[in-house]
């Protein structure tokens, strides 16, 4: 990473950013100071400035001198409520006491301000109302600097406000690196930050999340490791970051040297796990949270939920489920929604059902859940039906419920129904077909034998066709035997993912299926030429209250002998029921036995 380490430069963007001209509040020069690249040493040395104390202090007076003491105790009742209204959402109360009151301090004024910043949108009404405070303070010029941060997207409208604050505190230049960051501008968050005359906490956690949020981890690490002082704002984005790589021992190493952690640091931790394949480290680290008396939140319930999804925990799930209920989320659809999400991908359908229709609050999302629960256990008309309670209610589906509505037709076989949901989903809602409805629509016609109708939807997709498409087709043409067609979905497979395994085992199955046996041999060459390795499967089951693991061929479980005396006990029940095995499409390189 390549800060400004020429003095020339450092001097050009001083003048540049147009920031420390003279006004009656601050006497600066603009060679007063000089900057230097944080990250050329660990120690960091602090900015010579000529700032003296006073002048990071703001001098206009923020109200008027109150000689009545009643009157003044009324003023500070008034702003309080002002303060207790908007915390709880009412700001049309708290700007009628706000209007009612006959003398307003610099505190009412900027309570008000700091309502409008907060909201997109409002930019117009918080410039009326700055424009109006009698004498506006350093703090009432940063809400108005983030409130154009938040609302626009104009560079010199912020550029020139920042020059028109008197006196400029830490926070006017944290205000400004935050919009930038918010705006993923890190060049400009990256020459404000050089250019401060001192840097707190909150600019290094600015700048590192910033970094983090637009996946320059080099440049994270660096300043993180630069940082005179690291906030645990810095520590929690630095684990994310690593985890968001997929970099698990780095995340587990600084989360162990934190010297404090809080509550978004453990869920960093748990859901960098569960999206890193390591679920089962997750619930562990849940656990430990939960014995160290952390109180999760939604976001930790998600997580956890997600991660039981993973590995068919369904009996932890059912403790989360307990430990909802006893919590005040007990009635927030945004914790309960990810429960009916864990019941239906563990199976157990009727518990979701049962917590699905407990919710009062149902949004587009809780909908979704559970008739994609529903689809994907094969009970499309029951998803279907839910699909049409949901419209009656008056819920607006989203592309996600398309999704799921095509999802239930594919498993039913509803073809032309599938066909149909497919063209009222851009006729009716104006949703645009995306990917994931491509991907359901090809299948369900790959299913139903209609393969050139799936390769014609292919070709007319308004976006280059991805691999899962071509692997979707692919599986179809060898349940339908199609080699021409297969030969095709293989080699755009390969093509747009030439290290799939499963497009290399497909093609060479459906070879062997017609005794081409000199096609599978080619197959397996050039599967060992591109070093492609077929990734085993695997499988969990949770028995009290403990998950085991299952790959395809193991030979280490310690329960071995017993599984495989069950199996064989099975087998024999199977034949004497005249169960025939079907191994026309069995893999070749599994054994017939």
């Amino acid at each position: 990473m390549h800060f400004l380490t020429d003095t020339r430069n450092q001097q050009q963007l001083v003048y540049s950013l147009r920031i420390f001209s003279p006004t009656k509040h601050q006497s600066c020069s603009r060679s007063s100071f000089s900057i230097k690249d944080p990250c050329t040493n660990s120690n960091f040395p602090p900015q010579t400035t000529h700032l003296s104390p006073t002048n990071t202090v703001n001098q206009i007076p923020v109200a008027r001198k109150i000689s009545n003491p009643d009157g003044f105790d009324k003023i500070i009742s008034s702003n309080k409520i002002i303060s207790s209204y908007i915390r709880s959402g009412d700001f049309d109360s708290a700007l009628r006491v706000f209007n009612n009151m006959t003398t307003k301090t610099i505190v009412s004024w900027n309570s008000i301000l700091a309502w409008y910043a907060k909201k997109r949108g409002k930019l117009k009404e918080a410039q009326e109302l700055f424009d109006k405070i009698p004498q506006p303070d350093t703090v009432s010029y940063n809400i108005m600097l983030s409130c154009i941060l938040v609302n626009s997207n104009d560079i010199e409208t912020a550029f020139s406000f920042f020059d028109r604050i008197p006196v400029k505190d830490i926070a006017s230049w944290n205000t400004m690196i935050s919009g930038f960051v918010r705006n993923k501008n890190m060049a400009k968050a990256h020459d404000f930050f050089l250019a401060m005359p001192e840097r707190n906490s909150v600019s290094w956690s600015a700048m590192i999340s910033g970094y983090i949020e637009c996946e320059e981890l080099d440049k994270a690490v660096k300043l993180f490791e630069a940082a005179p002082v690291k906030s645990v704002v810095s520590w929690t984005a630095m684990i994310s970051g690593y985890m968001k790589f997929g970099k698990v021992d780095l995340a587990e190493k600084l989360f162990k040297e934190m010297p404090i952690k809080n509550l978004v640091t453990w869920n960093a931790m748990i859901a960098g796990y569960v999206e890193n394949s390591g679920a089962e480290g997750g619930l562990k680290l849940f656990r430990t949270m939960i014995g160290l008396g952390i109180r999760p939140n939604t976001s930790s319930l998600s997580s956890v939920l997600l991660g039981c999804s993973d590995l068919s925990a369904l009996q932890l799930g059912k403790q989360v489920h307990q430990l909802v209920c006893k919590s005040p989320l007990c009635d927030d659809t945004t914790a309960l929604t990810p429960l009916i999400s864990m019941y239906c991908k563990c199976g157990s359908l009727e518990d979701a059902r049962k917590l699905f229709l407990e919710i009062q609050c149902k949004d587009v999302v809780t909908w979704n859940v559970m008739i994609s629960g529903y689809a994907q256990h094969g009970a499309g008309e029951k998803a279907l039906c839910l699909f049409d309670e949901m419209k009656d209610r008056g819920m607006k589906p989203d592309w996600i419920t398309f999704v799921a509505v095509l999802l239930a037709c594919n498993h039913a076989g509803l073809v032309d129904l599938g066909l149909q949901y497919f063209d009222s989903m851009v006729k009716d809602y104006g949703i645009e077909a995306r990917p994931d409805h491509y991907t359901c629509m090809v299948d369900l016609l790959g299913r139903a034998g209609k393969l050139g109708e799936a390769v014609d939807l292919i070709k007319k997709m308004p976006f280059k066709p991805y691999p899962a498409i071509f692997g979707i087709l692919l599986s179809a043409c060898r349940i339908h035997k199609r080699l021409d067609l297969a030969e095709f979905a293989a080699t755009n497979l390969l093509n747009l993912y030439p290290a799939n395994a499963a497009g290399y085992v497909q093609l060479a199955n459906i070879y062997a299926a017609m005794n081409k046996w000199d096609h599978v041999a080619k197959i397996r060459r050039s599967m060992k030429e591109n070093k492609v390795v077929k990734t085993p499967g695997y499988s969990w089951i949770e028995v009290g209250n403990v998950v085991h693991q299952f790959r395809s061929g193991d030979r280490v479980h310690p329960e071995l002998v017993s599984i495989h005396e069950k199996l064989k006990e099975l087998e024999e029940k199977m034949k004497l029921a005249g169960y025939v095995p079907d191994l026309q499409l069995a893999l070749q390189d599994v054994e017939e036995e």
